[in-house]
């Protein structure tokens, strides 16, 4: 490793997501506003702690529950206003954060095996 290199500290990032012929149906994107709907409890909250419009959440669910034919979020029973992640919603989002996770560490792995840096996750730079 040259001199010039050695100040490197590369990190991964891995962009994964799910699409058909008839748009994305999931994604990190997604992802974030699911888990972020089920901390708060309320679509609004979670679209406004995103920097999104509530309009734009709601599309995005929408978009994926037309396409895969299920609901991802349902009312909550003890809040009027407030939502819930339904079983469909709450297994789409633990698969695609497990699966993400398995993928994004074997990148980092392998990036170790191949490259002449010390590679880290993303998430890693926080906290170095």
């Amino acid at each position: 490793m040259s001199s010039t290199t050695a100040h490197l500290k590369p990190t991964v990032r891995v962009h994964l997501w799910l699409e058909t012929s008839e748009g994305l149906v999931f994604g990190p994107g997604r992802a974030q506003l699911l888990a972020k709907l089920a901390e708060c409890g309320s679509l609004r909250k979670a679209a406004k702690e995103l920097g999104m419009s509530y309009r734009a959440a709601w599309g995005k669910i929408k978009k994926t529950e037309e396409i895969i034919g299920e609901r991802l979020v349902i009312r909550d029973k003890n809040k009027k206003s407030g939502y819930e992640l339904s079983n469909a919603g709450r297994l789409l989002l633990e698969g695609f954060l497990s699966w993400y996770n398995e993928v994004e560490e074997f990148a980092v792995h392998r990036a170790g095996e191949l490259l002449p840096w010390h590679v880290t996750k993303f998430d890693d730079t926080s906290t170095k």
